[in-house]
This record gives C-alpha cells, sequence and structure tokens, in this order.
C-alpha cells in the first residue's frame, strides 16, 4: 500500500460522508493563502471530532491549538446554539486568519479564539472558572503534550473526553531513545495517561491522506 492509494481511500470517504462546504472550503484555502502550514485536520477527521462531539452532547469545548480555525469549525458545529468553544493559538497570525474563517462560518457568537502560549492561557482559564469542558482536543505542539493532558484533567469532569491528535509520528512512537522532541513529548504523554488512574483510554493508528499517525482517546473516570 502506498501513500498514493491512502489518500484516494481518504478522498472517496470524504466525497460520500464529509463533503466540503464553502465555509470549510474557505477555511483551507485563506489558510494556505495566508501561509499557514498544511497540517489541519484532514476531512473525514473533522467529520469524526465533530461525530464525537454530537455522541457525547458536548456543550462546551476547549480545543489547544486553533491553528486556521478548520478543526474549530468542525467541533463548534457540533455545539448547541448556547454553547461554547475556547481555542487556545500560539501565533497571533494563525489566529487571526482562524477568527475570520470562524466568523465567515457564522459561529463568531460560540468560538472564542484566544492567542497566546497555551501553558501561559491555560491558568487562566481555571482561575475564571472557565472549565469543566466536555470535550478536550489537544494539536499543538507536541513536545508539550503531557502538560497538555495534565491541564485538560485539571479542566475537567467525570465524563470529559480527551482526544490528542498526532500520536504515531510515522511509527517513531515506539523507539524508546527518539531523537525527536515530538515523539519523546509524545511517549511522556501515552506513558502519563497510562499511569492516571482517572483516565480511561485507547490510541489508534491510522493512515490516509495525511500518511501514518494516529489519535488517543481518553475518558475522564473519576
Amino acid at each position: 500500500m502506498t501513500q498514493e492509494r491512502w489518500t484516494a481511500v481518504d478522498r472517496y470517504f470524504t466525497d460520500l460522508l464529509a463533503p466540503a462546504d464553502d465555509a470549510l472550503a474557505a477555511a483551507l484555502a485563506d489558510s494556505t493563502a495566508a501561509g499557514l502550514p498544511e497540517i489541519a485536520v484532514a476531512p473525514n477527521q473533522g467529520k469524526l471530532l465533530h461525530l464525537l462531539a454530537r455522541v457525547h452532547g458536548a456543550r462546551s469545548v476547549l480545543e489547544i491549538g486553533t491553528l486556521g480555525g478548520y478543526s474549530t469549525i468542525w467541533l463548534a458545529r457540533a455545539l448547541p446554539a448556547d454553547g461554547r468553544l475556547i481555542s487556545l493559538e500560539y501565533d497571533p497570525a494563525h489566529a487571526d486568519v482562524a477568527r475570520a474563517n470562524i466568523a465567515r462560518a457564522g459561529l463568531d457568537k460560540i468560538v472564542e479564539v484566544r492567542t497566546g502560549a497555551a501553558l501561559d492561557t491555560l491558568p487562566l482559564l481555571e482561575a475564571e472558572g472557565a472549565g469543566p469542558f466536555d470535550l478536550v482536543f489537544v494539536d499543538a505542539d507536541k513536545v508539550n503534550n503531557p502538560h497538555y493532558v495534565s491541564w485538560a484533567l485539571r479542566l475537567s469532569r467525570p465524563g470529559t473526553v480527551i482526544i490528542v491528535d498526532n500520536v504515531v509520528r510515522g511509527g517513531r512512537v515506539v523507539e524508546a531513545d527518539p531523537d525527536d522532541p515530538a515523539v519523546t513529548g509524545t511517549r511522556e504523554m501515552l506513558e502519563l495517561v497510562s499511569r492516571e488512574p482517572r483516565l480511561d483510554a485507547t490510541a489508534l493508528q491510522t493512515v490516509g491522506s495525511k500518511g501514518y499517525d494516529g489519535l488517543l482517546l481518553a475518558r475522564v473516570v473519576g
């Protein structure tokens, strides 16, 4: 099997089950035009996030890593009219693109994009009593994944769903002594989750238009 075949299968699934609409297509196009890295979730992965939030009945979502707001739109569309999504983005330029994309999708009354290093803005969320969130999606710098999951727990309740993207790292996650800090951070996060009695979790390998990757899915149990 090749990357070409994986991408073709993703395209087939997407065309049938998660076709783009104007707001989603424009979000990707404007992100590319603004020079953002093309690392947004794939359309079928965005639809998965949407369905997980819908199945869970989420009313409040925390997203760590906004990029151009593509995954934000998928998640926000799963929320009720009085729902709330707070997305944390390190890069002010990325945040500006995301806010424009979110507003065009008609979701700016539900979504708030906050700018700054997440490890600085997460304590502010806690201080203002922003949690607990029903669902947390982590898709930011992988080095800090252990810290992000720890903060997700602090801002959660029993039943909260935590999703961490990009946990396979092209298979390098099995390397005990990787020379890549992103792999090290991912391994430390997985080991933290395995030891944490308040989390019930699994991780899945995926192939598709984003290559060989995967995600972690966890539920707060107490």
